[in-house]
């Protein structure tokens, strides 16, 4: 009965998030809430299957992930320089909130501020990546550095639990040097595990048994360990492969972890109110990201998508709560008030970053008096200059597209994408391809309906940026002809209600394409010859 209950109640409030066009997570959140408030007790299934999502989860963005990013300066820098002002901040707005009547906080000495201050200068990596996913942006300039901050920032938490708790690394962790010599080894074996349930088990035996039993056994924390796994394989062709075999398990693992935080703690009428009022300063930590990421040369439209991402309050937030009250450092009542801020910060920010765009276009005359002159290279704005055929998305869809399209409009194909590797390597390739973001509205600003297109093609894997990019090709009012490709015919019904003139179902032209290509390699050929066979029989 209970498990029926916790289902039910979990499903109703993920289905009304969606109905309100919130993240379902947002729903998760409620229901972990309600569940609490009905009694219904966290238990240690759904907090090991949270642990398993969280765990889970850093390992995919490791496989995606370029480490190069992490020594970028508009990462480690903004990250060093956000922790250290948000530390500052936070802690002056906690001393000057003393003497309000609220006895958590009045209750708070100096060691207590500066640990609070600390715990609130993160931003969660589970929410972030996890919208960054939804929007299929992870690969996006903002979302790449996002993804960055937040990894630099549970390197620092993981610095700090190892100090607090006293348990640093034992000798043995020089045996995660063996590692480098194993990844060769490790490759291999990806190789020949396929595509199947065996390179699924194989994702999970790396995640628990290599990266996070390994971690742990000398004295280091499971997750950071799975990154570093992950990270390692991200070279690997198969990366990409085995993240999307793991992500149904991690989406629903990760429902576990947002429904612990509200099962976890219930808080009263003081902790609500301080938690509201942590909301409130949250604004502050916004604009010391926006602040920080406009400083390092970053765009205006890429500085705020990335603030929106990264301002929210975060799990390890909770954790270093939790072990301060263990350490008798803080009270223990801060980690109900922690917890509640925690969710009322994914409330808030939900929505923001699904209408991102839309906020940056109202307020962006005001954002760019503070834009840099100079800007990072890959984000500077671009055009089509004269070519005639765009291709957004240069994945194997996007790739065959340009080399038959080539054939037809020789150097006026221009080929699209947000990832520089692969930008690269087309370039290597002799394609003309470029950095870009098509849901970039800045980007689509530039164009003018004089412009040379004649087609476009969306071959984006995000049906959310294929709909972002047709919508403002037709709004810029481009005299050219749009095809798209769609997995779903509900989303092929939508890219024709924005005015796509084709829309190519990926499942239903491939079956259409490989029959075609079996009547032309196998039917025609053996025409050819009979028809040959039937000449030479008749000059006999």
């Amino acid at each position: 009965m209970d498990t029926s209950l916790l289902l039910a109640v979990t499903f109703f409030c993920g289905l009304a998030a969606s109905f309100i066009r919130l993240p379902p997570l947002v729903g998760f959140l409620a229901a972990g809430f309600i569940l609490n408030a009905i009694g219904f007790e966290m238990n240690d299934t759904i907090a090991g299957l949270a642990d398993l999502g969280v765990t889970l989860l850093l390992f995919t963005v490791g496989l995606k992930l370029d480490v190069r990013v992490l020594l970028r300066r508009e990462v480690w820098g903004s990250a060093g320089l956000h922790m250290g002002l948000s530390v500052l901040v936070f802690s002056l707005v906690l001393v000057a909130l003393k003497g309000w009547g609220f006895s958590t906080i009045d209750g708070l000495d100096t060691q207590a501020i500066w640990v609070l201050a600390f715990a609130l200068s993160f931003s969660s990596t589970v929410f972030a990546i996890k919208l960054l996913e939804e929007k299929s942006e992870l690969n996006a300039l903002y979302g790449r550095i996002a993804v960055g901050i937040l990894i630099m920032q549970d390197i620092f938490a993981v610095v700090f639990l190892a100090f607090s708790t006293g348990k640093v690394p034992s000798l043995w962790a020089l045996s995660l040097l063996a590692l480098i010599p194993l990844r060769p080894l490790l490759f291999h074996l990806l190789n020949r595990v396929g595509h199947g349930e065996l390179q699924l088990l194989f994702g999970f035996f790396l995640t628990f048994v290599v990266g996070t039993s390994w971690f742990e056994a000398v004295g280091l924390k499971g997750d950071l360990g799975a990154l570093c796994i992950g990270i390692m394989l991200a070279g690997h062709p198969a990366a990409s492969g085995m993240a999307k075999s793991l992500f149904s398990f991690k989406e629903l693992f990760l429902i576990a972890f947002f429904l612990s935080i509200g099962l976890s703690h219930l808080p009263d009428l003081e902790a609500i109110i301080v938690a509201a009022i942590l909301l409130v300063i949250l604004f502050i930590k916004a604009l010391l990201f926006l602040a920080v990421l406009m400083r390092n040369r970053l765009r205006s439209r890429t500085a705020l998508l990335g603030t929106i991402s990264l301002s929210n309050y975060s799990e390890f937030g909770l954790i270093v709560v939790a072990v301060a009250a263990t350490n008798q450092w803080i009270d223990g009542s801060w980690l109900a008030t922690i917890a509640i801020a925690l969710s009322f910060s994914f409330v808030f920010v939900a929505p923001l970053h699904a209408n991102a765009d839309r906020i940056y276009q109202s307020i962006s005359p005001t954002l760019r008096r503070f834009q840099r002159s100079r800007l990072l290279s890959e984000d500077q704005a671009v055009d089509f200059g004269e070519h005639q055929v765009i291709v957004f998305g240069m994945g194997r869809i996007g790739s065959g597209a340009y080399n038959q399209l080539e054939q037809h409009y020789p150097g006026q194909v221009l080929g699209i994408d947000t990832d520089t590797d692969k930008v690269n390597a087309h370039r290597q390739a002799g394609r003309s391809v470029i950095v870009a973001d098509a849901t970039d509205s800045d980007f689509w600003a530039k164009l003018s309906p004089s412009s040379n297109i004649k087609l476009v093609l969306l071959a984006m894997p995000s049906h959310h940026g294929n709909e972002y990019a047709l919508s403002q090709l037709r709004r810029n009012d481009l005299n050219t002809k749009i095809a798209a490709i769609a997995q779903y015919s509900d989303d092929a019904d939508s890219l024709t209600r924005l005015g796509a003139d084709a829309v190519f179902n990926l499942y239903n032209e491939a079956g259409s394409g490989f029959a075609q290509h079996v009547y032309q390699e196998l039917v025609q050929e053996q025409a050819t010859i009979l028809q040959a066979h039937n000449n030479s029989s008749n000059d006999v």
